[in-house]
């Protein structure tokens, strides 16, 4: 169903990386009857992102009412709109240790690219049309810092980049309330969220979406 935009609702933002749960947000807030912006539009903004254009990401907020994935995951995206929006509440997801995101995405991503039975190279991520070609290939430059003599999956720099992120973001939202740190596998998870966004809750757990089995 074709969710209406409010346009005097605080912007909600889901600034937890990939494979941290964020598509189970993103079911849990449409349910709860916000407009989710459009991912694809999102992901496309990685230009912007990468030449610090923040302008075009603010122009993008303007279209929906809550968002998550790129470009609201990568760093220090979460300052520039917490500093434009000042009613907007963040979220941030995260699972229990930097190991086991590691292996969710690299897993995910096998699954994706590597034909399923091995980590993608570089020749895979370059080939594959998501959309565009070569645009998951950029992501591992841009964002990650990754470049093309290194393992596209770098465990160092990956691990380092998710704890990076997220020692960042509750740096900066120490003193203030409109952070929300979760992950989704708790119990209580979908309750405090709903807490968090004053929503009366229509679940006992999160509406799973996109989970890939446990290693």
């Amino acid at each position: 169903m074709l969710k209406m935009f409010h346009k005097n609702t605080p912007k909600i933002f889901c600034i937890g990386s990939g494979k941290t749960g964020t598509t189970s947000i993103e079911k849990a807030l449409s349910d709860l009857d916000y407009k989710m912006g459009d991912q694809a539009s999102g992901e496309l903004l990685l230009n912007a992102y990468a030449n610090r254009d923040f302008k075009s990401i603010v122009k993008f907020c303007k279209s929906a009412d809550a968002f998550q994935d790129a470009p609201f995951c990568f760093q220090h995206t979460f300052m520039f709109l917490d500093q434009h929006f000042k009613d907007a509440k963040f979220i941030l997801t995260e699972r229990d240790s930097d190991h086991q995101w590691y292996q969710s995405l690299v897993n995910f991503h096998t699954k994706l690219f590597g034909n399923g039975s091995r980590t993608p190279n570089w020749q895979d991520l370059k080939a594959t049309q998501y959309r565009y070609p070569g645009y998951v290939a950029e992501v591992r430059k841009r964002v990650f810092g990754i470049n093309e003599d290194e393992n596209p999956y770098d465990e160092k720099k990956l691990k380092a980049y998710y704890n990076t992120h997220n020692a960042s973001v509750k740096d900066y939202f120490k003193n203030k309330t409109n952070l929300l740190v979760l992950n989704v596998s708790d119990k209580d998870a979908y309750f405090r969220l709903c807490e968090f966004l004053e929503k009366k809750p229509l679940y006992e757990t999160f509406p799973w979406e996109n989970k890939t089995s446990e290693l």
